[in-house]
């Protein structure tokens, strides 16, 4: 029991956390992606910036 809590709790969070992340194009910060991801990699802050400037706004 303690094997199974123990491997499924390293793998969720140990994957995500010891990994290379990917700069944020705009302000170059660590992003919630790993460095292997294709396309624009924008941090959580500049992410809504962007989604707020695209938003309509009528």
């Amino acid at each position: 029991m303690d094997d199974t809590t123990d491997t499924a709790g390293s793998t969720g969070s140990a994957d995500s956390a010891d990994g290379p992340f990917a700069e944020c194009v705009l302000c170059r910060k660590p992003t919630e992606y790993p460095e292997t991801h294709k396309g624009v990699t924008l941090c959580p802050v500049c992410e809504w910036h962007e989604a707020q400037r695209t938003a309509c706004s009528g």
